[in-house]
């Protein structure tokens, strides 16, 4: 294939384990409310929709003010907590795998997340991941995931055609939103959906060793 190619990666999940601080900060939310917290699976089960949409499918019976209100505790919360190495670590072989990616003639690398543009700043920044990236889509500009803005995004300002793109995530909301955009979609198996509910990927990989491999057999086809 000629051209440029993209991968392009989610955060929660994909790239770091911010279970803890998801969870931690959504937690919070229900109390500001004086209500029960989800279980944690619920709460991973939302890991990807933008903030406001994944509240409101955790508490469907509160009201709009309400929400608002457990938005604002779950932010205040969230950035309270120390973001970083410790909070949201990175998955084993990560750095390794993006560097290599990085260095790869012809190859941009993104990221298309349900985070803030605050949030997700403060993961590059504290993981030293910045530089690495040519193109960065958060929810604070697009609808929420599954809606393929953000990829559809990523193409125009990285000017990728969709054949040569592959959106990588852990959750079926990552799969469908890089499906309805038109380009290959690779699942990783250690994130916060379980295997059934990723069998719309093109490929999946259990391990960031098998990144590279998967990567030039999805942009080796047409999407």
């Amino acid at each position: 294939m000629t051209g440029p190619r993209l991968a392009l990666f989610d955060v929660d999940g994909t790239l770091v384990d911010s279970q803890s601080h998801i969870a931690g900060a959504m937690e919070a939310a229900f109390a500001a409310e004086n209500l029960p917290a989800p279980r944690r699976e619920a709460i991973l089960s939302v890991v990807g929709l933008s903030l406001p949409l994944a509240i409101a499918t955790l508490a469907p019976a509160q009201s709009e003010p309400a929400r608002a209100r457990m938005l604002d505790a779950y932010r205040e919360t969230y950035f309270g907590l120390r973001v970083g190495t410790e909070a949201s670590p990175l998955f084993p072989g990560a750095r390794a795998a993006l560097d290599a990616l990085a260095g790869a003639p012809g190859v941009v690398l993104g990221i298309a997340t349900g985070k803030s543009r605050r949030g997700l700043e403060a993961i590059l920044a504290a993981h030293g991941l910045s530089q690495l990236f040519d193109t960065l889509q958060h929810a604070d500009d697009h609808p929420s995931k599954p809606h393929p803005a953000m990829v559809l995004a990523a193409l125009e300002e990285t000017g990728v055609a969709p054949g040569a793109a592959v959106m990588i995530g852990d959750t079926k909301f990552d799969i469908e939103m890089g499906r309805a955009a038109g380009v290959r979609t690779l699942a990783v198996g250690w994130g916060y959906h379980p295997a059934d509910r990723l069998a719309g990927a093109d490929a999946r990989i259990d391990g960031f060793g098998a990144l590279p491999a998967a990567l030039d057999r999805l942009w080796g086809g047409s999407a």
